[in-house]
């Protein structure tokens, strides 16, 4: 059973400035609620128990998030307001752990995970999940993270979320190529390649990685001794083709949605998505937006 996720939240977010100027860019809310506790529910959703947040100095109000709040929660309790206590309290569940590494140095996402190492160790198998990136799995009996867990262990290969994007946009993302045919939403198939932002023309398929993978501890000595590549970053992708070569890699294609929150329509449309079915706001939301259609 695959029980710890990395979730790297130490970079600036200049994609979200100004916005990210103040505040990290995984603490901007979706409705009532930050970027990063819909990734973190996720996780858990998917059966992860050990959350290792790959942070910086600069982030702690990702980490005072997800810890206890004695004093307001006392505070809630004496007033009577138990529903919103519960729901405070419920950002953890009492069996799942949430702990915090720094990383040093702004030297990419390969060195983010690698940060990891200490926690997760070289012999455990673990999720990374991007903080940029909301999956949302609404009308699946399981989320996306938890099939991608079940291909893993029943291939005994990484795996690489991904999603179809339409070709004309293939130029702007990570592309795979499948050996033999695409997956099924909710399948994987092993990977001949990956190509980073290829030409319309040469892209192998128009299957997007997404920020979402399943990878073996034995990653770690390889991301030690990868080399920096573009922007003098150690990347993840290095890594993961070394892993390719030498066992094999698959891509499991998602069935649910993404909402890239990196980038301003992308999280202007998580909101209309999450606000639209919200349990308290929901129909309220639906509403407004009738009303702003309608003065068009």
């Amino acid at each position: 059973m695959i029980r710890k996720a990395v979730l790297p939240v130490a970079g600036f977010g200049t994609r979200c400035l100004p916005a990210s100027k103040a505040i990290p860019k995984e603490m901007i809310t979706i409705v009532d609620r930050p970027v990063i506790q819909y990734v973190v529910q996720e996780a858990v959703a998917a059966g992860i128990r050990d959350i290792v947040l790959v942070t910086h100095g600069t982030k702690s109000a990702i980490e005072n998030h997800f810890d206890k709040h004695f004093e307001l929660e006392a505070g809630l309790e004496a007033k009577g307001k138990t529903e919103l206590l519960e729901e405070l309290r419920a950002i953890v569940p009492a069996d799942v752990n949430i702990i915090s590494v720094r990383q040093p140095e702004p030297l990419g996402l390969g060195h983010a995970v690698l940060c990891a190492r200490p926690v997760i160790g070289d012999d455990e198998p673990f999720a990374v999940l991007l903080p940029d990136v909301l999956v949302d799995d609404d009308g699946l009996e399981r989320n996306d993270l938890a099939g991608m867990i079940d291909a893993f262990e029943r291939t005994g290969r990484s795996q690489l979320m991904v999603e179809e994007v339409p070709r004309e946009l293939v130029y702007k993302y990570g592309i795979v190529a499948p050996k033999g045919d695409s997956p099924e939403p909710g399948e994987s198939c092993e990977l001949s390649g990956l190509v980073e932002k290829p030409k319309v023309e040469e892209a192998p398929s128009n299957l997007s990685v997404i920020g979402r993978y399943m990878l073996p501890g034995r990653i770690f000595p390889l991301l030690a001794k990868t080399p920096p590549g573009a922007g003098n970053e150690i990347q993840l992708t290095d890594a993961i083709e070394e892993l390719r070569v030498a066992e094999g890699v698959d891509a499991y294609r998602m069935q649910g949605t993404t909402y890239d929150c990196g980038h301003q329509l992308g999280y202007l449309e998580a909101i209309l998505a999450y606000g639209r079915r919200h349990s308290r706001y929901g129909e309220g939301f639906t509403e407004l937006l009738k009303r702003y259609a309608a003065e068009d």
